[in-house]
């Protein structure tokens, strides 16, 4: 699904001219004790656990944060040495923390001979590669959608949306009742893309499949494409009362608060919001659907995609540690602990993973060729999501527009890698 202001991590961009030889290289430092920096906030404890669990003696110290802190942080310390063995690497190439950006200056070590590496389906495969070299050790697929506080929609006596002019009447029916549709946190950047991408998926690439191929091959722009009906949409929904007051004075986890408590109906969220909601809110219940942009859901189209997995520093201190963490993620006992605390999808087949009933529809769209990669991920440069982010800010605050955003959006894809 992230997304991330870049001007704290610009400085931070220092080429390291050493690159990792492979995995069989030796690893110093403490061997029972691996470092760890995680985005998976609310899972990956579980994961720990039962990893310290099968490798007694082991001690896994480990840090969670957001996305805006994470890619902000991670580039200076592996600039300076001070990174973590293992740490959060996002697929393909659309932010400060991607697999093509970390693995380019030979920060992260090669997985390729790792035996998970050769069973990733071509789909996860090419983001998490670089130069045909496995460096991301991704073990969920993730969707964006509309996820839905069932308990606050029977108690306001609403259900799902499947059309843009139903998801509009919703809106205005549960701003009747005094309770908002939809939580939005743009309080931090990376949330501002969320609701965009799940409208884009069908605007843009309801009518045009090709339309990432279009853009590489210069026959088509941000500004010139139904990008711009997708924003209009994202505004349309504001104005409307599709969301609480002042998004942009609310956090990501405020968002989740209001969500999880029936403050609002529901949040539009990548699945892994769902164990967060969980995590707050034990008791309730919550169903990811699609978030309708057409009045003709038959065209409906769902952005799914490799989420973030884990990469090795390539100067790891326990690189051994590091690399039987990893694969512990890609067995199907850490895989499908992580994906059950998400409510993801296993990136493996024949894990044994019984998929999450709120997951279904999800599930169904991705069996029936109705999903889309996240937007990012396949654009030439960080650049272009960082401009993004911060120019949906400003749209929201009155200082920009939605032509100069995507515009400049066009600028920075031109600028190339």
């Amino acid at each position: 699904m992230t997304i991330r202001r870049l001007a704290a991590t610009t400085a931070a961009l220092t080429m390291l001219a050493a690159c990792s030889g492979g995995t069989t290289a030796g690893s110093s430092g403490d061997s029972s004790t691996l470092t760890l920096a995680s985005i998976d906030q609310g899972s990956v404890e579980d994961v720990v656990k039962a990893f310290e669990a099968a490798n007694p003696g082991v001690k896994v110290n480990f840090t969670t944060s957001g996305a805006d802190q994470y890619q902000q942080q991670i580039r200076t310390q592996l600039s300076s040495g001070t990174a973590p063995d293992v740490m959060s690497v996002w697929p393909g190439n659309g932010n400060p923390g991607a697999t093509y950006v970390l693995a380019k200056p030979g920060y992260l070590l090669d997985l390729s001979d790792q035996a998970w590496a050769a069973k990733l389906p071509a789909s996860v495969k090419t983001v998490a590669q670089y130069e045909g070299k496995t460096y991301n050790a991704i073990f969920g697929v993730n969707g964006i959608g509309a996820v839905y506080n069932q308990d606050a929609m029977a108690k306001a006596g609403l259900t799902p949306p499947a059309t843009w002019t139903e998801l509009l009447a919703f809106c205005r029916a549960a701003a009747a009742k005094g309770t908002p549709a939809f939580a939005l946190g743009n309080q931090d950047n990376w949330v501002t893309q969320v609701a965009l991408y799940a409208l884009v998926a069908t605007t843009v690439y309801g009518d045009d499949r090709d339309f990432d191929k279009k853009m590489q091959a210069g026959q088509a722009t941000f500004a010139s494409s139904a990008w711009t009906t997708a924003l209009a949409k994202y505004l349309e929904m504001d104005k409307t009362g599709c969301f609480q007051q002042n998004p942009l004075g609310t956090s990501y986890e405020a968002s989740q608060e209001l969500a999880a408590t029936g403050k609002t109906l529901g949040i539009i969220q990548g699945n892994w919001v769902v164990a967060l909601l969980k995590k707050k809110n034990p008791a309730g219940t919550y169903m990811l659907k699609a978030l309708p942009a057409t009045d003709a859901p038959a065209k409906a189209l769902m952005p799914a995609a490799a989420g973030a997995g884990y990469g090795v520093n390539a100067k790891a201190k326990n690189r051994d540690l590091a690399l039987k963490f990893v694969n512990f993620v890609m067995s199907p006992q850490g895989m499908n602990l992580y994906v059950q605390k998400q409510g993801g999808l296993p990136s493996l087949p024949d894990t044994g993973y019984a998929v999450d009933p709120a997951l279904t529809e999800l599930s169904q769209f991705i069996s029936g060729d109705r999903t889309v990669p996240f937007m990012d991920q396949l654009w030439p440069n960080a650049k272009v999501q960082q401009t993004m982010l911060s120019g949906l800010q400003e749209v929201f605050s009155g200082q920009s527009t939605p032509d100069k955003v995507l515009a400049a959006m066009d600028a920075d894809y031109r600028a190339g890698a």
